[in-house]
C-alpha cells in the first residue's frame, strides 16, 4: 500500500506552531519578546518565578518551532522574537480563521 502525505506544508507548520503557543507561559514569553528587542534568560526567570528547568523546557519549544532564537552571551543566553518566523506565524493563523 502505498503512503502518501495527505497534510500541506502550511498545515504541518501551522500545526508546530499551535503547539508551541499551546502553553500560557509560552504565550506569555512571546508576548514579552514582541514588545522588547531581546530578554536574558535570568530576567524570564526572575518575571515568571519558574525554575530554569522549566523555562528552558519552554523556550526549547519555542526555539524548535523557530519563534524565538538565542544568543549565548556567556554567563547568559540573549532570546529574542525570530522576526520572519513570526510574520509568517501570523500569516499561518490569519490565513487559518478567515
Amino acid at each position: 500500500m502505498k503512503e502518501f502525505n495527505i497534510y500541506s506544508e502550511q498545515q504541518i507548520k501551522t500545526a508546530r506552531i499551535a503547539k508551541a503557543i499551546g502553553h500560557p507561559v509560552r504565550l506569555y514569553i512571546l508576548e514579552l519578546l514582541s514588545k522588547q528587542a531581546c530578554c536574558y534568560s535570568g530576567d524570564l526567570t526572575d518575571v515568571l518565578s519558574i525554575a530554569k528547568s522549566t523555562l528552558s523546557q519552554h523556550l526549547k519549544e519555542l526555539k524548535d518551532a523557530e519563534l524565538i532564537q538565542g544568543e549565548i552571551e556567556a554567563p547568559k543566553i540573549k532570546y529574542c522574537i525570530n522576526k520572519e518566523n513570526w510574520e509568517l506565524a501570523k500569516m499561518l493563523f490569519t490565513e487559518l480563521f478567515k
